[in-house]
């Protein structure tokens, strides 16, 4: 595997350096600029004029260089609120990812790399064997692969395994200790199992080509419960198996993922710089640039694992700016982001840039779409409300960037280095 520097990218500081807390965010209202939104933009309007129904949050921050070519970030949210729920979906599987990078980094062990065997075991007759993968080149499981599958089509076996390599405890107390306070990661995702259950994590084994044992990992568990203190409930009504209950469901023993926090590990991946050595998710140069190429990777691109286009096209994964029917998108176009939908929320935050014209920005958003506010029951409005958003408020703020004077113009070179066909991360 080639290592890929990125040097405007800082990755690490030395011992001697004594970290601080960062400043706490200052956000400016984003209402100003989306009350200029015009008939253009019909689904974006509509949802602005009445948005409390959709439950609607959103952060867009501006990036602005200096002539180093350093980011200076400036913030703007509508409607945030760490404080209410929403369901985070498949957005916790980023940083579940980086996680498991950043354990691997720490584990020193000859042999052992993000493309090394890792054999999945089972401890109890729920656990479920995972000792081959059809997709890789190899045929082989591998913490690499499990990441590429993830970020390309929101793969859920794959978080899951990373889930039972790391564990709650490591998961939700590395979060907390990089300032991601408003984060619970307690479950497996589309697998039905008690809390109990998902409180302990399958053996696991690392090994080399000729099968030989690098580092194995005990089954493990946790009596420690990460639950939401403040015992959500979303909906007026559920389904649950055949039955409907007209009460709101509980989700105190489900995950969580502010979009504060969701967008805090967003900025870590592209400009952990900007973070506190204790704030960022410290990982391998090429640990870090593999995330990168597959964060922004389109499905019809990749080879291994090899996804058919029709069914994974190019805007799969991509709502912001291109959510909505297939469609391709444009070559000088790159997107780095993590999506999530369920029970009527639709989730995405990107780092989205313009190699042609020179432009980059953040959006991050959540948007509940389920008018009749009843969960489980598959009447969600995402085709009709939910992307058609997503999509013109990325092509608004698209056209804000174009427009907006800038002193000095990005240099974009990296971006387009860790996403180069021939980056050599395959």
């Amino acid at each position: 595997m080639q290592k890929i520097l990125l040097p405007l990218l800082l990755l690490s500081l030395p011992q001697t350096v004594q970290s601080t807390a960062a400043p706490e965010i200052q956000y400016q209202s984003l209402k100003p600029l989306l009350s200029q939104v015009t008939e253009q933009y019909p689904i974006l309007q509509h949802v602005l004029t009445n948005p409390e129904p959709y439950q609607l949050q959103i952060i867009y921050t501006r990036i602005d260089r200096d002539t180093d070519n350093s980011p200076d970030l400036t913030y703007y949210q509508f409607g945030l609120d760490d404080n209410r729920y929403f369901y985070p979906a498949s957005t916790v599987k980023l940083p579940i990812a980086l996680l498991a990078l950043e354990w691997l980094a720490e584990q020193n062990v000859a042999g052992l790399n993000s493309d090394t065997t890792m054999l999945t075991d089972a401890a109890t007759d729920w656990q479920t064997v995972q000792t081959a993968d059809p997709t890789a080149a190899n045929g082989l499981p591998s913490i690499a692969q499990y990441i590429k599958k993830v970020l390309l089509v929101s793969d859920n076996d794959g978080s899951n395994r990373l889930y039972e390599l790391l564990g709650q405890d490591f998961i939700n107390q590395r979060l907390a200790a990089k300032g991601l306070k408003h984060s619970v990661i307690n479950h497996r995702l589309s697998v039905p199992l008690a809390a109990e259950q998902n409180r302990q994590f399958n053996p696991v084994r690392f090994v080399d080509t000729n099968g030989k044992p690098i580092l194995a990992l005990p089954a493990r568990s946790t009596n420690q419960q990460y639950i939401n203190k403040d015992k959500p409930t979303l909906g007026r009504a559920y389904i649950s198996g055949n039955k409907l209950i007209n009460s709101p469901m509980d989700f105190t023993e489900k995950n969580r993922l502010s979009l504060t926090d969701f967008d805090g590990v967003i900025k870590r991946v592209i400009f952990p710089q900007l973070f506190t050595e204790n704030e960022r998710f410290n990982l391998h140069p090429e640990d870090r640039a593999l995330l990168l190429r597959y964060m922004a990777m389109l499905p019809p691109d990749s080879t291994n694992p090899l996804y058919d286009a029709k069914q994974y096209p190019d805007n799969y994964s991509k709502f912001l700016l291109f959510g909505g029917k297939a469609q391709q998108i444009p070559e000088h176009i790159r997107i780095f982001n993590k999506t999530g939908w369920a029970y009527g929320h639709i989730i995405d935050g990107a780092y989205i840039t313009d190699l042609q014209r020179g432009i980059e920005f953040f959006i991050t958003a959540v948007i509940y779409a389920n008018e009749n506010d009843t969960l489980n029951d598959d009447q969600y409005q995402t085709d009709e409300v939910a992307l058609p958003f997503l999509r013109q408020l990325g092509e608004y703020l698209y056209q804000h960037e174009l427009k907006r004077p800038k002193t000095h113009k990005p240099d974009l070179s990296e971006v387009i280095r860790v996403t180069a066909p021939d980056a050599g991360i395959d």
